[in-house]
């Protein structure tokens, strides 16, 4: 079983025992989050047909259990003018907090 849930913004396709990152937040460790905006629900065999939301389906939600903060990948930003020997490197890392899906329905 899947959902595809919403959470600021993004869609995020997850299953029961997937390790995601979602937008930081202000939670404790080990404490749980319900997702309430779910898109869609449906079977991975695929012997059922998916419910789709319009645009959430009411009633649907998905549990999951807080791990921790997580650091992104950094991502480098390179600046150059030509001609005026001028070059500067800016990196950047997000900061996420990383869940584990419990419940999924």
């Amino acid at each position: 079983m899947y959902a595809i849930i919403e959470d600021s913004g993004t869609q995020i396709k997850v299953h029961k025992g997937d390790i995601v990152d979602i937008d930081l937040r202000d939670a404790e460790d080990g404490s749980t989050i319900t997702f309430d905006r779910v898109l869609a629900v449906g079977d991975s065999s695929g012997a059922t047909a998916a419910k789709l939301g319009m645009p959430y389906i009411a009633g649907a939600t998905v549990t999951a259990k807080v791990l921790g903060d997580a650091d992104g990948p950094k991502v480098l930003v390179g600046k150059y003018k030509r001609r005026k020997g001028f070059r500067k490197t800016i990196g950047h890392r997000q900061h996420y907090t990383r869940v584990e899906i419990l419940t999924v329905g």
